[in-house]
């Protein structure tokens, strides 16, 4: 990644302030980030050695609100991946109307190499090198690759004996047991459905009995393709890195989970057919694409096969730009990411809200308020994108919401007396 990831965001970002009129200055600021921290972990390994690891806290923009992002756990994260990261977050937490600035966190390291006492170590560590910088009114984390709710647990503890009490707000994504919420678990893939609901409804006519692909069948892929066969699509392939099944009678997505979790492989799912390339889903037959697995799937290459006529992004940057450009030219649409795959922030917004009250919703009546946003915020991007292509016909739905997205940032640095 490095550099080039960077580039390319901040190329998005030039984009944007072009399409959407706003002064330079804007592009100025949105840029560079208020402030980076780079800190050492020293961790006292298992066999007696002293590790020392390297961690950062990039905090990009809080024009809308205290800083929010992941902390990635990754043997090859760089400062530059943080920062485009970050980057990413604002304009992320700006679409969805949530009032978060961004920020990302991250150490290098390869967490799959450490006893379970070393990363509690490294992730209380992370949390004293950071301390004066976060806070549930400051900078709130949450999980990334590599982290998980049992290192959010020992995050907010060791926070928590920082302050001298509880303090539930500063990180999200916790166990339920620690002031979490159920929902979280599923809350990207059910807002990814919610989001592919909507887009059917404007451009397919509807849900019920569409067919649907999804590539990647981690947390957020099961859990898109779970809702969505609730709401009445028929599930047709899914995959992972052992391969694809295919079944164009429908697939059963709860015992396709089972086979998951039992042995770790979708290919032991017992019908169907077994395709052993991984990407098979994104070439099927079907009216709706989910390509949830990582970035650079779709490409110049292999978008000549893509069949579906829609096409909503799980996993961040699944579809090269020139790749994009291709489908709008075959008359199918994309439903970026940033859009897409909000469901995860907001419900660690969602979360955040009930711990600073210390009051808490059902599981049930998070669903619907997360469900609302979702909704909300897909057809406020469609509104605007349906509007800007009427005058400019080579528009993307990613355009409209990078403007959207901008638009709010722009006002709120203007009033606060900073552009």
């Amino acid at each position: 990644m490095g550099n080039e990831f960077l580039e390319n965001v901040l190329k998005t970002i030039k984009r944007g302030v072009e399409i959407g009129g706003f002064p330079e200055d804007l592009y100025k600021m949105l840029s560079k980030p208020e402030r980076i921290v780079i800190v050492k972990i020293p961790v006292r390994m298992d066999d007696g050695r002293l590790e020392v690891f390297e961690g950062y806290r990039v905090q990009h923009n809080s024009a809308l609100g205290p800083y929010k992002g992941g902390i990635r756990f990754h043997p090859q994260v760089t400062l530059e991946d943080d920062i485009a990261l970050a980057t990413l977050m604002t304009l992320k937490n700006s679409l969805a109307g949530i009032p978060y600035g961004g920020g990302k966190g991250a150490v290098r390291v390869d967490p799959k190499k450490l006893s379970p006492r070393e990363l509690e170590q490294l992730s209380r560590g992370y949390v004293r090198a950071l301390y004066r910088v976060l806070g549930d009114h400051i900078d709130i984390p949450a999980p990334d690759i590599g982290t998980n709710p049992q290192i959010m647990a020992w995050m907010v503890d060791e926070y928590s004996k920082l302050e001298g009490y509880n303090v539930p707000g500063v990180f999200t994504a916790k166990p339920p047991v620690l002031w979490g919420n159920p929902v979280r678990e599923y809350a990207t893939g059910f807002g990814l459905a919610v989001v592919t609901r909507e887009a059917a409804e404007k451009y397919l006519g509807g849900i019920e009995g569409k067919r649907v692909a999804i590539q990647g069948f981690g947390n957020t892929g099961q859990w898109h393709a779970y809702w969505l066969q609730k709401m009445g699509a028929k599930i047709v392939a899914i995959s992972d890195t052992s391969g694809t099944v295919y079944d164009p009678e429908g697939i059963d997505v709860e015992l396709a989970m089972k086979v998951k979790k039992e042995t770790g492989k979708v290919i032991n799912y017992p019908k169907g057919e077994k395709i052993p390339d991984p990407k098979a889903p994104l070439y099927v037959d079907a009216e709706i694409l989910g390509p949830d697995a990582m970035e650079n799937q779709i490409t110049l290459e292999n978008v000549d096969k893509v069949k579906a006529k829609l096409i909503v992004e799980g996993a961040n940057g699944p579809t090269t730009p020139e790749a994009e450009q291709k489908l709008y030219e075959k008359g199918s649409i994309v439903v970026p990411d940033f859009l897409a795959n909000a469901g995860g922030v907001v419900m660690s917004y969602l979360e955040w809200v009930e711990n600073l009250q210390w009051y808490f919703w059902d599981e049930e009546e998070t669903r619907a308020r997360l469900e609302k946003i979702m909704r909300n915020n897909f057809l406020k991007v469609y509104d605007r994108f349906e509007k800007m292509r009427s005058e400019k016909p080579k528009v993307t739905m990613r355009d409209a919401a990078l403007v959207l997205s901008l638009e709010r940032l722009y006002h709120a640095m203007k009033v606060r007396g900073w552009l």
